[in-house]
């Protein structure tokens, strides 16, 4: 009898638990078995095990094998535990060292020829390994995305052989070294100076990036509603490298191709208003996450928000407030991240010329109400700023001599440096304040307070829309380099808020805003 042990990491959810391979050759019948609660396609390598080792040159040995996967009550999924499996009935048969180093763990998908094939969730798994101390035997396809853990011994292996030439000592691969950190790259942007006109709702773009508002447009079809929307990456601060990193582990836990062009660039998804709740914030037989954690730490735009179905706007409630969401199974559960910007669009009605002053509108007054309504009013009462975007004159759109249009190189540079003094002040951005926290860097005048109460009164602002409208100020503050806030600070997050979805009723309809 033999018995030949390595190491591996199973995926669960942004987790990446250790899991021992055990490879035991007995006399017997040939059978091959695999335990330890592993899914069909771990079951599956069985196949691509024995091809990938008679293929590579070895013997396959014609005996009872059985590969127990540990921790036995620990689901595992995928294909990367073919070459753990490879390199133990390799070891058990005596074709390799049977003592494999035990600082090592080994992750890939083999392919039948023997080649190493890439694996999603990687990210997770090296980051585990390193600090655990361990190096790791990985593909060469997932180099790129591994390289960005700092610290991390990495030895890529394209092929089965290679792998048993550096495990045996005939060739060893020396562990990769980290190239220098990548930098954002915004050019490949769309820029904010595309944008003719629309001063107002590019007011509300830049408050919205510096503070992490959530953010709704209102407008006619074909006032730019989407493309202000899209130029919202290229004005946001880069992500952090803890950030970027986090981010990417999602990507990768998703199976999404790295793309070195986006690091540190804040992610953008727009789920089509068809999207069911789970393709939302995720789910399925084995949770993967959805579209509010490929948005983590970026935006989330919903176009057309009203056609979204109403129970799948409901499921954003909980993860706007608490920034992650937990799905529960029959087997357990999985946590991931989704602090979020909420972004989105939607027309006044049906038609989509509610208040359209040539009169092009004829939905009557409950099919825009039934159409408004779409959208319930604890999600709106989330979103801390709503502006509308009216229809541009040819005027503008032809007008060649006018004023220039802020860029996107300027407008990021207003909203890092409000960015920056956040973080100087508080350690992170306004969206993000604790209502206990709202006293100390929110606080108000006398003049103030009263000017606040008596918008709440005459609004019917809620508590959260209170927390919110100062949020919003605060940030109005910190663009303008206010160390207080102010009566006009006050006044344009106020305008912000009373745009409610109601009030879609009249196209000259806009929020009051303080002087700039």
């Amino acid at each position: 009898m033999a018995l030949a042990t390595t190491f591996c990491r199973a995926g669960l959810g942004m987790e990446a638990p250790p899991v021992t391979v055990e490879v035991h050759l007995a006399n017997g019948l040939p059978a091959f078995h695999i335990v330890g609660l592993a899914e069909k396609a771990v079951q599956e390598s069985r196949e691509r095990v024995r091809g990938a080792i008679i293929n590579a040159g070895f013997e396959f040995p014609a005996r009872r094998i059985t590969v127990n996967l540990a921790p036995a009550d620990l689901p595992k999924e995928g294909g990367r535990f073919d070459l753990p499996i490879a390199l133990g009935i390799l070891a058990a048969s005596g074709q390799l060292p049977t003592e494999l180093p035990g600082n090592m763990e080994l992750l890939g998908e083999l392919a039948l020829s023997g080649a190493v094939q890439p694996v999603s969730g990687v990210l997770p798994a090296v980051m585990a390994a390193s600090q655990a101390g361990k190096a790791l035997l990985l593909p060469t396809g997932n180099l790129d995305e591994a390289s960005l853990v700092s610290g991390a011994r990495l030895h890529p292996v394209s092929h089965l052989l290679e792998a048993v030439a550096h495990l045996s000592g005939e060739t060893p691969i020396p562990p990769h070294q980290r190239t220098a950190p990548l930098e954002p790259d915004y050019t490949g942007l769309p820029d904010l100076a595309e944008v003719k006109g629309q001063h107002q709702a590019k007011r509300a773009l830049l408050v919205a990036a510096a503070g992490g508002h959530n953010l709704l447009f209102s407008g006619p079809p074909g006032s730019g509603k989407s493309m202000l929307a899209s130029r919202l990456p290229s004005i946001l601060p880069p992500l952090t490298d803890v950030e970027a990193l986090e981010q990417a582990a999602i990507a990768s836990i998703a199976g999404l191709p790295f793309r070195a062009e986006s690091w540190r660039i804040r992610p953008y998804r727009s789920p089509h208003h068809t999207a069911s709740a789970v393709a939302l914030v995720g789910g399925g037989s084995s949770p993967r996450p959805g579209e509010i954690s490929l948005a983590h730490h970026g935006i989330l735009f919903l176009d057309e928000l009203p056609e979204f179905p109403r129970h799948v706007l409901e499921v954003l409630r909980e993860p706007l407030e608490n920034g992650r969401i937990t799905i529960s199974r029959a087997s357990g559960k999985v946590e991931y991240p989704a602090r979020f910007q909420l972004v989105a669009a939607m027309n006044p009605c049906p038609c989509g010329h509610l208040g359209d002053p040539a009169g092009q509108c004829h939905c009557s007054a409950e099919q825009v109400a039934r159409y408004q309504s779409r959208i319930s009013g604890p999600l709106l009462d989330r979103i801390d700023i709503r502006v509308q975007v009216p229809a541009q004159p040819a005027t503008v759109l032809l007008e060649a001599g006018g004023p220039p249009e802020i860029s996107s190189r300027e407008a990021r540079r207003q909203v890092l440096a409000a960015h920056q003094r956040q973080l100087n002040r508080q350690g992170c951005h306004n969206a993000a304040l604790e209502n206990r926290e709202l006293e100390q860097w929110c606080a108000l005048g006398s003049a103030e307070k009263a000017f606040l109460a008596k918008a709440m009164e005459t609004l019917g602002l809620s508590a959260r829309g209170y927390h919110r409208v100062l949020r919003v100020a605060r940030t109005i503050a910190d663009l303008a380099g206010e160390e207080r806030i102010g009566l006009p600070h006050l006044s344009e997050a106020i305008g912000y808020r009373r745009l409610a979805v109601a009030s879609f009723s009249s196209s000259s309809t806009t929020p009051s805003a303080a002087p700039r």
